[in-house]
């Protein structure tokens, strides 16, 4: 992701898993392992280029995902969002030793008021860290905590 003026300001979040980088990235890219802590169904794998569609069945959540890069087992990036509300979302991993992955979360290309801004990276903030730990608790001990579908218990379809 390059840095500009206009893709600021930024979120980041990032959590040290306890597998490879491989494992870590394909957990990621893989919608058979994905949907056991992110999102629900995926109309594919994450590939470059690809244009994806995921949901978040228990909301009745749709999001058109655009797959600008996939660098195993490096770096992802994709895009998404509402027309004119668009952010890219870059995911690095990056190995801390013989079994463990530090993986980090970045998004630029927030946009409107300063506090519609605001809004938006505190949501985003929440989400990717739960994201990340369901992650984690997968990856490590084979646990589908459900911390995205239990985040709004009152939203669900």
């Amino acid at each position: 992701m390059t840095s500009s003026p206009d893709e600021f300001p930024r979120m980041n979040v990032g959590m040290l898993l306890r597998c490879r980088p491989e494992t870590a990235f394909e957990a990621f890219v893989d919608p058979v392992v994905t949907t056991k802590f992110w999102f629900t169904r995926s109309s594919g794998r994450m590939e470059q280029d690809r244009e994806l569609l995921w949901d978040w069945e228990m909301f009745g959540a749709t999001a058109n995902v655009s797959v600008r890069a996939v660098e195993p087992p490096d770096r992802i990036e994709f895009e998404w969002g509402a027309p004119g509300s668009r952010t890219i979302v870059e995911l690095r991993f990056s190995s801390r030793g013989a079994e463990a992955t530090f993986v980090e979360v970045t998004i630029v290309g927030f946009a409107g008021t300063d506090q519609e801004v605001a809004r938006q990276i505190a949501d985003a903030s929440a989400g990717f860290a739960f994201v990340l730990a369901g992650a984690k608790a997968w990856l490590e001990h084979g646990l589908a905590l459900n911390l995205v579908a239990d985040r709004y218990p009152s939203r669900r379809a």
